[in-house]
């Protein structure tokens, strides 16, 4: 026996596939609540909005119900049959009986729930004109999970009024199942009237810059942040949205100067007919209370007394990974004087290298001197 949409390979695994369940509505369910609920699924399923990978089949399960079960021509007799004699009855028939003129079977979903979505919204992608809730990851899903495009498919006879692709006119051009108030696309939603989603390309908001404060020694060492950002995450019906937090994992590369800009594409606030905005931390690099940074080089002053300055002396420097240098210098430091540390300075981002270590020093002075250091002094200088 052939397979349809949903696998089913024979009467028994037929009888007890329920399209209520698929659709989560109750048995009672009128037309508008099988609409309702189609909406909401097809929306959270859709593959150009859920990367998962089972999305395409609860898609194209949810198409097939709604296809059954749905108040469009034939349908009635549809639901009917299914409510009676399930998928089985669909797909094998009925034989007439006094009263009841049978039913014919031969029902199989066509498969192509794309299509069904798009006589339902007018649109294939929503989302490419009115949610725009674009991700190159969750097109890629869609692009390999949708059926072939040569394959055989219905003729979509989608128009502006009800979900289910059909709309009587009234006298007023509006539609006779949806007031104009409910707008043209997407199943007739409340307050879509104001703006036609597909008279304008959606737009993307600018990016939202937030700062990421970083120490000197994490700059040094590299580290990772994490920070918690709250946002506007469209909900389940595709319009309404809800605030939710995630975490934005930041890996903080050795070098990085302040200013490094960290981009998130398109991790902002959602929203109807917009392109999410790009989330951007800049380094702020901490002052620091011994070094300071020019470039890839590291700055440090220190003190020494006139006689070290003048005899020379080993330096202890501190590093920013705790490492103890001892630094001698041997030439005589003047007040221009820099001891230049090769390799001692910051790492040099997307290298092996790193900039130097520039020591700078206080000279103090005595405050006093005897008359015998000042003749040892006079003797010992060039006048």
């Amino acid at each position: 026996m052939a397979t349809g949409a949903l696998g089913i390979a024979d009467a028994s695994a037929a009888l007890i596939i329920d399209l209520y369940k698929n659709l989560n509505i109750e048995r009672s369910a009128d037309s508008d609540a099988i609409r309702r609920a189609y909406r909401k699924l097809a929306l959270k399923f859709h593959p150009d909005k859920n990367s998962a990978s089972n999305a395409f089949d609860n898609f194209r399960m949810v198409s097939e119900a709604y296809d059954v079960l749905s108040n469009r021509t034939n349908s009635e007799k549809l639901r009917a049959i299914y409510d009676q004699y399930g998928t089985d009855g669909l797909r094998n028939g009925v034989p007439a009986r006094e009263g009841f003129e049978g039913f014919p079977g031969g029902y199989y979903y066509h498969g192509q729930p794309l299509e069904t979505f798009s006589e339902f919204f007018g649109s294939k992608n929503p989302f490419a004109d009115f949610f725009a809730v674009h991700n190159e990851d969750a097109c890629a899903v869609s692009n390999a999970a949708r059926p072939p495009s040569g394959a055989n498919r219905p003729p979509s006879s989608a128009s502006s009024g009800g979900g289910d692709g059909r709309a009587s006119k009234m006298s007023d051009g509006a539609s006779a199942a949806y007031p104009q108030k409910f707008g043209t696309k997407f199943g007739g939603m409340y307050g879509m009237n104001t703006r036609n989603p597909a008279s304008s390309a959606p737009v993307q908001d600018p990016p939202v810059e937030m700062e990421l404060p970083v120490t000197l020694e994490e700059l040094y060492i590299g580290c990772v942040k994490k920070v918690k950002v709250v946002r506007k995450v469209l909900t389940d019906d595709g319009v309404t949205t809800s605030d939710v937090e995630k975490i934005f994992t930041i890996d903080v590369q050795r070098g990085w100067k302040n200013g490094t800009r960290v981009l998130f594409p398109r991790e902002g606030d959602q929203n109807v007919n917009k392109i999410p905005a790009d989330i951007v931390f800049v380094v702020k690099e901490l002052p620091h209370s011994r070094f300071k940074r020019e470039g890839n080089d590291l700055i440090l002053k220190s003190s020494m007394t006139l006689a070290q300055a003048l005899a020379g002396s080993v330096v202890e420097v501190l590093t920013l990974d705790e490492r103890l240098l001892q630094i001698p210098i041997n030439d005589i430091v003047h007040p221009d004087y820099v001891k230049a540390v090769s390799k001692e300075g910051m790492p040099i981002a997307k290298s092996n290298e790193r900039g130097k270590l520039l020591l700078k020093f206080h000279i103090t002075f005595p405050t006093f001197l005897n008359s015998d250091q000042k003749r040892a002094i006079k003797a010992n200088l060039p006048q």
